[in-house]
């Protein structure tokens, strides 16, 4: 006997009764939203990480109508579709029959000589075009990218090797790989240099400011005898010897790294000679193969993480910026955290539940809405103006008038976005304290526990993933957070690091680099905003990568604490 079984069809007003249409429209709003940010990421990923790959060098003639042609040497950036009518606007004889244009921005380099790196080409006009082999792409200390010719590599003025091929032959060859090692030699000896100027010199100027500002402390308490100035001089000297040594060294090492220089071609055909010690790297990107560009790719890409930003931030690496970054988090969580639990469990646990506590709660929740440049203002007015110039009154007058504290620094900073983040862990903390049943303390009181022994072993414990979220929500917004940093303590570029091996070691007073500083420097401030674009894509990608790993870290401790007492919440 077959069973026949009916469905019966809802009707559309039983249909909305049942609260489907708010489960479909919550589905898709999630899904959207996914599917934003992960285009998001991969559009930032794909901008960002490809400016590291060793793009080709093309040759080219280019010639527009009724205007002088040229050759060109350049890499393609990128390509797009612009009306016909826009060329003619802008002067270029573009035939009637065309209605829509390839129009692609090349990056010829060579700055210096041409005054601009980037020019705008129309495809129709772009013919001959070719990938020499011996084409090489120099990336420079300054003026950005050198794209040419080798012609010869000199010592001392001498000509040690030269070729006049343009092509792969055995000449070609020998001058480029003396011209690679001439490179590694620059290389090295810059490194030395790097060393000797910031670190060495570094220290000296450091012992020295502290001499100063003691002989000035001395001053000021009438206590600067005769003896304890010798003994001053004596230190100052004994810097000067050391300083006169390191001066001598970087004399010896500067006239060591402009013994050489190169010849180039650039694609107008003029020659120019340039210092060796000019160039961080130079490679032939049309000779190398897939696996020479990959490992090319991550030497730049390592280079991006740990080297110091150089042309005004276009060119370098973010080092600066992702250490400050971490450290100002790290800063903010250690001062956020203890505050806000205390606060928190005042309010759950002693607090009486009064009209006070509510007006408590209510201004800590609106707090939490309030725009971050105005914590940036108060952190200016309050920490910096009045604390900062009452901590430097006290405790600095020998520093006077310059200020140390009474400045924005990496302490400002990091307790002004644990003021901006304080309400995010008081009302997450709160939420966690509410959860905990509560015959679990009249279990902990009537075992003999006290009020506070049931807190702290108890309570806090079974609350503690509730905190390390509200941590995790402070850590992500306080990481992405720009305005108030640039009134209390971030700087476009900082000479070094909040810690070094000077004591105290960490410069709380110092000012810092920020990831999300830079970005907004790099991509709105730079001078040569082509150059900067892919690097304002690779530090977003930077900045979300650091956040995240930031809250895995958290989220692993909370998942962790959450195991370890489960035992306590059956």
């Amino acid at each position: 006997m077959s069973i026949e079984i009916k469905m019966k069809k809802k009707s559309v007003s039983e249909w909305v009764k049942a609260g489907d249409p708010w489960v479909w429209l919550n589905a898709g709003a999630v899904a959207i939203s996914v599917i934003m940010v992960v285009g998001l990421l991969l559009l930032i990923a794909v901008r960002g990480l490809g400016h590291f790959w060793p793009a080709d060098v093309v040759e080219a003639h280019y010639a527009l109508p009724g205007q002088p042609a040229y050759n060109i040497v350049a890499e393609r950036v990128e390509s797009v579709e612009v009306p016909a009518t826009q060329l003619r606007e802008a002067g270029i004889a573009i035939p009637d029959e065309h209605q829509l244009m390839l129009r692609t921005l090349m990056k010829t380099g060579n700055r210096d000589v041409y005054g601009a790196d980037f020019r705008w080409v129309v495809d129709e006009y772009l013919t001959e075009t070719k990938r020499p082999e011996m084409l090489f792409t120099a990336e420079r200390y300054e003026w950005g990218n050198l794209y040419g010719y080798l012609q010869a590599v000199k010592e001392n003025g001498q000509v040690v090797s030269a070729t006049a091929d343009l092509d792969p032959t055995a000449s070609a060859l020998a001058t480029w790989q003396v011209f690679e090692q001439s490179i590694e030699r620059a290389a090295r000896i810059h490194e030395e240099i790097k060393v000797i100027e910031k670190n060495d010199i570094g220290k000296i100027n450091y012992g020295l400011e502290r001499i100063r500002l003691k002989q000035r402390s001395l001053e000021l308490k009438g206590e600067l005898t005769p003896a304890a100035e010798a003994d001053l001089a004596v230190e100052r000297s004994q810097y000067d010897e050391e300083y006169q040594g390191l001066q001598q060294s970087l004399i010896d090492l500067y006239e060591q790294i402009n013994r050489d220089t190169f010849t180039v071609q650039v694609m107008d055909g003029s020659v120019h000679e340039i210092a060796v010690a000019k160039i961080v790297h130079a490679y032939r990107a049309n000779a190398m193969g897939v696996p020479e560009k990959i490992g090319f790719y991550f030497v730049k890409l390592w280079e991006f993480l740990t080297d110091e930003p150089r042309e005004a931030n276009t060119e370098g690496g973010v080092f600066p910026a992702i250490f400050g970054t971490v450290m100002m988090v790290l800063l903010m969580t250690v001062l956020v955290t203890p505050f806000g639990v205390v606060a928190a469990v005042y309010l759950r646990e002693y607090a009486s539940q009064g009209w006070l506590t509510r007006i408590i709660r209510i201004a800590v929740n609106n707090l939490a809405g309030v725009p971050s440049i105005v914590y940036g203002v108060f952190g200016l007015g309050f920490f910096v103006y009045f604390l900062g110039s009452g901590i430097d009154q006290a405790f600095f007058p020998e520093a006077l008038p310059s200020p140390t504290f009474g400045t924005g620094g990496l302490m400002w900073a990091s307790v002004t976005l644990a003021l901006l983040t304080l309400p995010v862990v008081i009302v997450a903390t709160e939420e966690g304290l509410a959860r905990i049943p509560r015959n679990v303390r009249e279990g902990s009181l009537a075992l003999g526990a006290t009020k506070a022994e049931t807190l702290w072993r108890v309570v806090l414990p079974m609350a503690s993933p509730a905190i390390m979220t509200g941590v995790i929500l402070a850590v992500a917004r306080a990481a992405g957070e720009v305005a108030p940093l640039m009134l209390v303590g971030v700087v476009k570029l900082a000479p070094s690091l909040p810690l070094d091996g000077n004591y105290p070691f960490i410069h709380l007073d110092q000012k810092f680099m920020h990831l999300g500083f830079h970005i907004y420097d790099v991509g709105f401030q730079s001078p040569n905003v082509e150059a900067a674009r892919p690097l304002v894509y690779a530090t977003a990608l930077l900045l979300v990568i650091v956040i995240a790993l930031l809250n895995l870290s958290a989220v692993t401790i909370r998942n962790h604490l959450r195991e370890k007492y489960k035992s306590l919440e059956m």
